[in-house]
């Protein structure tokens, strides 16, 4: 199935391949990007009557949940308003996993019911009937609208206005020029080249973005390649698993990363900050590019032994473009130095938005690129576990669920596993919007048992870890489909990689991640 979607949206990206890029749409590789929301709507579009169905069974379950005795749920004093985030949760889960609407859409339908059922703002016949003990566990209004401009929303919100400023000043195009240069032209380096330059970009640029970005620079590179030779697989590949592992090394770099940070430090009070995480996500990062560095090379061996390589773009002097190089080169030290400084990571987001704003960099017709879909979605779950904390279902789950009969390893190894699997098929930020708040509740009850496997942390962060690596089939994340869609790609050859570098990686992260844990280091 998913091979015959690829070849279906090669088409319109080889006729939009030659467009002028208008506007704002201007980074590099737009036109893919484009032709990706095509095929995806396209897609939808076409499987109707199925989407139909899976959103008539998700409604369904919302019902049976909302509706049936509390004492099924087995939860001593589960409160009528408790019940109903319950049935909403459950709801999130099939409509995120079923893809029935966007994922956002998603977001914002669990957004409306909880405001008007379980919210101290609720309509009048949600709150008829409601004993004392019921109207307590409502939740504030403003609690789950505060969701939308949470710190970590900011946090990503600068992260994308530095991104459209880099674009708009050609800083994107002049520093891949620069950092492929010193890879020169051997096959195996300018592949290396291509999967660290394309990490470092997506540390601080959208994944997809990233992807489509690099993409078009190496287009005239794999038209010069012999037909007949494997290491045009090699760099095409390269691409998607760059993109969806450098994000790893920063809170911004994708958001299950940030949604991780925000309970880690918000709900379980610890202090990871933007550069603490970096100072041991990046090395772990590099690390495994180099080993798919190898893993590629040694799959997908190079028949030519040199490539010529011509990244074409204008480098701008003008004082606008010396702002966006002082100002992003700024921002990101202080990102670094968050703990030095004092100033927090969130905080320090919005040192860009205000100098690009002033200075007229960003105008209002480039607040409207910002991806927004990506940040309600990211509010949505930001509000399901407001409801969980909010209405003390979460204390009951807690009383609820034998969390201290449960191994340790299991509840990592597992949660890393779940992860791993769901992210291969539904939005990865989906998963964590389901995983983190839920398992942000076991860690909290089986603090000191995790302990001697790296404490809470290691479950946390080993799920953005896992739902980062999942990119074994072109659905997985928006590079693999882009990448998949330039025909080099062949399904089974994705799958091979995929499943290696995600073992790897696993093993990698948590080995990582228990010897910072039981350290003190995280």
């Amino acid at each position: 199935m998913e091979a015959s979607a690829g070849r279906m949206m090669t088409i319109p990206l080889c006729r939009i391949l030659n467009h002028n890029r208008i506007m704002f749409k201007i980074f590099n590789g737009i036109h893919l990007v484009e032709a990706y929301h095509e095929w995806k709507k396209q897609k939808r579009d076409d499987k109707i009557v199925s989407r139909m169905i899976k959103l008539a069974i998700a409604i369904v379950v919302l019902i049976l949940l909302w509706c049936l005795p509390s004492s099924v749920y087995g939860i001593d004093g589960l409160g009528i308003v408790q019940q109903r985030v319950i049935a909403i949760f459950g709801f999130a889960i099939l409509m995120w996993v079923f893809e029935a609407i966007p994922a956002w859409t998603t977001s914002m339908a669990v957004v409306g019911l909880l405001l008007f059922a379980t919210s101290d703002s609720s309509f009048w016949f949600f709150e008829s009937g409601l004993s004392e003990a019921d109207l307590a566990d409502q939740v504030s209004y403003k609690d789950i609208l505060h969701c939308f401009a949470d710190p970590i929303i900011m946090l990503f919100i600068g992260g994308f206005i530095l991104a459209i400023a880099a674009t708009k000043s050609g800083l994107d195009v002049t520093l891949a020029r620069i950092l492929l240069k010193p890879f020169g032209k051997q096959s195996r380096f300018v592949l290396l080249g291509f999967i660290l330059v394309t990490a470092v970009f997506s540390m601080f640029l959208s994944n997809t973005a990233t992807a489509a970005m690099m993409l078009t620079f190496l287009t005239p590179v794999l038209r010069s390649l012999p037909a007949d030779g494997k290491g045009k697989i090699a760099l095409a590949l390269s691409i998607p698993i760059a993109a969806n592992i450098g994000g790893m090394a920063t809170p911004i770099g994708t958001p299950p990363n940030a949604i991780a940070l925000k309970y880690l430090n918000e709900v379980l009070g610890m202090e990871i900050g933007f550069g603490q995480w970096t100072s041991f996500m990046l090395p772990y990062v590099l690390f495994i590019l180099v080993i798919a560095w190898v893993l590629l090379l040694k799959m997908f061996p190079f028949k030519q032994k040199t490539i010529e390589l011509k990244i074409e773009g204008e480098t701008k002097k003008d004082w606008k473009s010396i702002v966006v190089y002082v100002t992003f080169a700024l921002t990101i030290l202080m990102w670094m130095l968050d703990k030095v400084t004092g100033v927090n990571s969130n905080v320090v987001a919005m040192f860009p938005v205000v100098i690009f704003c002033v200075t007229g960099i960003i105008t209002k017709k480039d607040l409207e690129e910002i991806s927004w879909s990506v940040l309600w979605m990211v509010a949505g779950g930001f509000a399901l576990g407001v409801a969980l904390q909010n209405t003390g279902l979460a204390q009951q789950l807690i009383a609820a669920i034998p969390f201290g009969s449960w191994s340790p390893a299991v509840v990592i190894i597992g949660s890393g596993l779940i992860c791993y699997l769901m992210a291969n098929f539904i939005s990865h930020t989906a998963t964590a919007n389901l995983l983190v708040p839920i398992l942000a509740l076991a860690g909290g009850a089986m603090k000191d048992m995790l302990a001697p496997m790296g404490g809470v942390s290691t479950l946390l962060i080993g799920v953005a870890i896992a739902s980062s690596l999942s990119m074994v089939l072109p659905i997985s994340t928006p590079p693999n489909a882009i990448a998949h869609a330039t025909g080099m790609i062949e399904q089974k050859d994705m799958v091979k990689t995929g499943v290696i570098m995600g073992a790897v990686g696993l093993v990698l992260g948590y080995s990582m991640l228990m010897i910072l844990g039981m350290n003190g280091l995280i």
